[in-house]
């Protein structure tokens, strides 16, 4: 009798299961009473959240003076914050994305925290260009609607690119978090009582897991991936122009494109290991989050993580070979000027640090994990810091060197930020399951028959 050849992906689910208990387990974080960390989370997120309005609130009434911004340092925390939270928003229409046309299988139990994840992280990401604005009122000036005055937005400036890119970012991410979660939300329709129900119930449009609307579904599930995958790489793009289209020493650069799409796939991942490490531990998900996700997400971590690095050395090779005074000078004064230990540390963690995903014994290891993706998210904050803060204070003219001192508004707008991207994703999966509950039932059959 010739011997049968495990599933390659025999190892996505771990465990004894029935598809009964496979849902169950699936729909706990929203069926269930929620884990203590979970209300910590919910708790700091929401006091978070409340100090972010105030410094908004402060922001609107007082004007900018309350910020560290000076000149020559005119985009201070603001547009640092706006790319990093940017960047990490990209693992979420990867894994949808790309992953869903490459028929990876690994993605099924990752893909709607990632998503969730993408939609805050934007979300919050978009409240910087807002309130740098001089007026933020008329902020419906720069969006591309034909007005009774013919008055259209300039789009030569990087403000309107940055516009653009966040709501085509934003719309392909809704659409594909809400597409995923409408069999989902049907399933929970029927097992719900009172205001639950009927929630899902509308949120459901009807669904009925009939085969025409599962052919319907996949078909405009692949055609939305089709249309969001050169938005993974075109949206931080267009971000990158923001900088490479200035004059600046350390920003007139045409690699910048590639780096940062590089670094938002790098910063996305690693943001991403922070949120599911701790999840899978909360929720015990061990069986359906098994230890192979994590090394896949490693992997992917290692891969764009090797990008940056790559383009970090660039740099200095660019600045040297190009031989202009002003790159060259900008290179010396972020290795060695009064911002150098950020630059170092900046190096150590994404170029050093990095290297340790390469062995499977870190790979594998759980807590150096966390605190890897943890430190990674740390080192893409000042890779942005570096490119913003210490480019803008040492440019061109000597008489134009300035330090930027970040005031406590600064500090309160960044954090409020985290506090509302933490608050947003508690209630999400209180409210909607964390993991794709159809796709992994499915899953679970098609490795069941092998």
């Amino acid at each position: 009798m010739a011997h049968k050849e495990p599933h390659p992906d025999h190892d996505l689910i771990q465990g004894e299961w029935t598809e009964k208990t496979l849902v169950e387990k699936l729909l706990e974080p929203v069926e269930k009473p929620a884990p203590r960390p979970w209300g910590v989370v919910l708790a700091v997120g929401g006091a978070l959240t409340l100090a972010w309005l105030y410094a908004i609130f402060v922001t609107f009434v007082k004007g900018l003076g309350t910020w560290g911004i000076n000149q020559p340092v005119a985009w201070g925390f603001d547009i640092v914050h706006f790319v990093w939270w940017i960047g990490i928003g990209h693992a979420g229409t990867l894994i949808s994305a790309i992953l869903v046309l490459m028929r990876q299988n690994w993605r099924d139990s990752l893909n709607r925290v990632t998503e969730a994840m993408t939609l805050f992280a934007v979300l919050a990401a978009a409240t910087y260009p807002l309130i740098h604005m001089g007026r933020p009122q008329l902020f419906y000036w720069i969006m591309p609607y034909p007005t009774h005055i013919a008055l259209w937005p300039q789009y030569k400036s990087p403000l309107s690119w940055d516009v653009l890119a966040i709501m085509t970012y934003l719309t392909i991410s809704t659409l594909f978090l809400y597409l995923g979660l409408i069999p989902d939300l049907a399933l929970l329709r029927e097992r719900s009582k009172g205001w639950r129900r009927k929630l899902y119930g509308w949120l459901s449009l009807g669904w009925t897991g009939n085969a025409v609307h599962w052919q319907r579904y996949r078909a405009v599930y692949v055609l939305l991936a089709g249309l969001a995958t050169p938005v993974v790489i075109s949206v931080h793009s267009v971000v990158s122009m923001d900088f490479a289209y200035g004059l600046v020493p350390g920003w007139h650069l045409t690699v910048f494109p590639p780096f940062f799409a590089a670094g938002a796939i790098y910063s996305g991942f690693a943001m991403a290991l922070t949120l599911i490490i701790p999840l899978r531990k909360w929720y015990r998900l061990e069986g359906v989050i098994t230890d192979r996700h994590l090394d896949w997400m490693a992997k992917v971590t290692l891969a764009s993580g090797l990008g940056v690095a790559y383009i970090y050395l660039l740099e200095i090779f660019i600045a040297w070979y190009a031989g202009e005074p002003a790159e060259w000078a900008q290179q010396l004064w972020r290795m060695t000027g009064p911002y150098a230990p950020y630059y170092w540390a900046m190096m150590l963690i994404n170029v050093v640090l990095l290297q340790t995903l390469w062995f499977p014994r870190f790979r594998k290891n759980l807590t150096w994990l966390l605190i890897f993706s943890i430190l990674a998210n740390v080192g893409m904050w000042l890779e942005r810091f570096v490119i913003v803060i210490i480019s803008l204070s040492h440019d061109f003219l000597p008489g134009n060197f300035h330090l930027y001192y970040p005031t406590w508004v600064d500090w309160t707008l960044f954090l409020g930020t985290i506090g509302f991207f933490l608050f947003g994703l508690a209630l999400f999966i209180r409210i909607f399951p964390p993991i794709a509950v159809a796709e992994m039932v499915h899953l679970f059959h098609r490795l069941r028959k092998h």
